[in-house]
């Protein structure tokens, strides 16, 4: 089925390492998401800690993308963050040099700006992250219980923005506070 003419392309990419606890919320969360109901125009993709993949897969011209990552920032375990990023891809190369398995998410988005440039390819209209505190990033299999009970809640929340996900449409209204922070 492809997009319709007023809705354009959806990816919802899980990143993370599930080798290392709570880093692997994003993966988790894709899991249970593509086992849901979704429309024709949303793709689901576990890209694990394959960040270049992700970075050339967006080439094929997504106007949103929501990447659902593990995301310390200073919370309890378990809080989940909506974060607009207010630009998907930069003018610059990435700084440092790329490790196809370490890349993080901004790593991603400038790739992705440079290969833009590169392919005369447009980055999405529209990036968010959904984001989840970590309890621990430690070397384990399996998430910690305030990880693994936010995510249901994230499917809900990655649910109501396909809904939403129209130009101009607000925040969803349970994390529009923490958009800002």
């Amino acid at each position: 089925m492809s997009p319709s003419p007023e809705r354009g392309k959806v990816l919802v990419a899980g990143i993370g390492n599930i080798f290392l606890g709570d880093d692997g919320f994003g993966v988790e969360t894709v899991r249970a998401l593509g086992a849901r109901d979704l429309p024709g125009h949303v793709e689901v993709v576990d890209i694990g800690v394959r960040g270049v993949h992700l970075a050339y897969q967006l080439l094929d011209g997504y106007d949103t993308l929501i990447l659902v990552d593990a995301t310390a920032r200073g919370g309890d375990p378990g809080t989940l963050y909506l974060i607009e990023h207010d630009g998907c891809g930069g003018d610059e190369p990435p700084a440092a040099p790329l490790d196809g398995h370490r890349m993080t998410p901004d790593t991603v988005l400038a790739l992705l700006g440079t290969l833009c440039a590169a392919t005369g390819a447009g980055p999405p209209r529209r990036t968010r992250v959904v984001g989840c505190e970590p309890a621990t990033v430690k070397e384990r299999i399996g998430l910690s219980t305030p990880v693994s009970d936010a995510v249901p809640e994230a499917v809900r929340l990655i649910e109501e923005m396909l809904r939403l996900d129209e130009p101009g449409e607000p925040a969803p209204r349970a994390l529009a506070a923490d958009a800002a922070k």
